[in-house]
């Protein structure tokens, strides 16, 4: 069984054959080498627990690079029709595909053909005239009318209703299974929370105020396990003034929390950069924050346990999803001597229920706001000044957060490495003997209802 206190090893370094082996995608290799070391005996407890640790990160990784790059270019050109080898090259170069060795040859991330239409509008477009993707479309509306809403009134609070769903496709015969589910925590924006349904009426509920709140249910794999819930969120807008800032500023959340969020020589020296000669927390964070949307390009990740220090992969390969943009800007905040701290689970826009994760940073005496890095860049991107500014210190109302912090274990714990052991969005599930690998379960999020925004009353759809 493994403890939380476990992944602070991923900070001790692999032995020399260990990492030749795993650069060039000889995992195999890598896992004999860490068994024979293991099989030895007499290791310090530092790098048993790591080898321990390695092996896991290692089998996901023949999982995350898994298309062969010749594959991937021939995908690229059915998709673009005219896309040529020099274009392959450059998105290599550009670091635009994400790619690893495996057994030598070059492999392309599962997810980053599907990313790169994303993340490259001009690619989009190509695939979309020769009718091989959807119409990208543009910004979403909704969310301008949720911005006007709150800078006019100041506060708005909504009601929403959601369904979160799983399924488990057996292997054979029914077995027992025991599931986690993510549900809100009260807090922060979030208050008034009712689950209102349950596939499973002995389910255990987390405390409200759970750090990553969940329901936690048994029954056997042929079986839905799904949860109803209510809740209401009250977002202030948020607009402070720098010169009404307190000197007297709190230390809480501005200790480091290994593996990932960590005071690194190259870290100190990115915020030293950044940050120059400002003593102000406010101009502080919003100089990390505007550092990160105008030099972080948004794309996903492979899972985040296969790197061993996030917020420094970030800075260096100057990339990052909505999770790792945050991690960064919580690390550097901390450096900065900030207090900064974690939020995530689902944005719940209408009609589009997905996972996210943003942050929080402090500065008395406005208290906690919250800061979107990934959404502010997505604004930058496509010249939307209005909202780059609103998601410093703002968040939209459309968010449901499970997590109150990262790396945090569930009240009830599993017996394995969870899937993802720092965040809480798509659920957990184990059987008595092992966990249920990925590919065996789905989780679905589903919005029901809103209600109480203006925005959305005008737009029937949406409700």
């Amino acid at each position: 069984m493994y403890s939380y206190a476990d992944l602070k090893y991923l900070s001790v370094p692999l032995p020399e054959d260990i990492t030749h082996a795993r650069e060039y995608g000889d995992y195999d290799l890598a896992l004999r080498l860490i068994e024979r070391k293991m099989a030895g005996g007499s290791l310090p407890e530092a790098l048993v627990k790591r080898f321990e640790l390695e092996r896991e990160i290692l089998r996901l990784m023949y999982r995350e690079y898994t298309i062969p790059e010749e594959e991937a270019f021939e995908e690229l050109k059915d998709g673009l029709g005219d896309f040529t080898r020099g274009e392959f090259d450059e998105l290599i170069l550009n670091h635009d595909l994400d790619w690893a060795y495996v057994k030598g040859m070059r492999h392309i991330h599962r997810d980053s053909i599907a990313n790169l239409y994303k993340i490259r509008d001009d690619l989009a477009r190509r695939a979309y005239e020769r009718g091989k993707r959807e119409n990208p479309g543009g910004p979403s509306p909704i969310l301008d009318a949720a911005i006007a809403e709150m800078k006019a009134k100041g506060q708005v609070t909504a009601r929403f209703k959601m369904r979160t769903e799983m399924t488990i496709r057996p292997d054979g015969a029914p077995k027992p299974v025991r599931v986690w589910l993510p549900i809100p925590c009260e807090y922060a924006q979030v208050r008034n929370v009712r689950i209102t349904a349950c596939s499973n009426p002995g389910a255990h509920i987390d405390a409200p105020q759970a750090l990553q709140r969940t329901v936690c249910m048994e029954g056997t794999d042929d079986q839905p396990f799904w949860v109803e819930y209510e809740y209401e969120t009250c977002n202030t807008y948020m607009n402070p003034d720098p010169a009404k800032i307190t000197e007297d500023q709190p230390t809480f959340y501005t200790e480091e929390l290994p593996p990932h969020i960590r005071f690194t020589p190259y870290l100190r020296s990115l915020c030293s950069e950044i940050v120059g000669q400002e003593t102000n927390p406010l101009l502080k964070a919003k100089l990390i924050y505007e550092y990160i949307i105008h030099h972080i390009q948004y794309s996903y990740m492979r899972a985040y346990f296969t790197m061993p220090m996030i917020p420094e992969h970030a800075a260096v390969n100057q990339r990052g999803d909505c999770g790792v943009q945050a991690l960064l800007f919580i690390t550097l905040c901390r450096i900065a001597g900030v207090p900064a701290r974690w939020q995530s689970g689902l944005c719940a826009e209408p009609g589009d229920v997905g996972c996210h994760d943003w942050a929080q940073f402090y500065a008395a005496p406005y208290g906690w706001m919250f800061c979107d890095c990934s959404y502010g860049g997505s604004a930058v991107r496509r010249g939307m000044k209005e909202r780059e500014d609103f998601y410093f210190c703002n968040i939209d109302p459309f968010r449901m957060p499970a997590n109150a912090e990262y790396q945090h274990d569930f009240e009830i714990p599993p017996r394995f490495l969870r899937y993802d052991p720092y965040d809480n969005q798509l659920g957990e599930a184990e059987y008595a003997d092992a966990p249920v690998v990925k590919t065996r379960r789905a989780i679905n999020h589903r919005m029901l209802s809103i209600s109480g925004l203006e925005c959305c009353k005008e737009r029937p759809e949406y409700v």
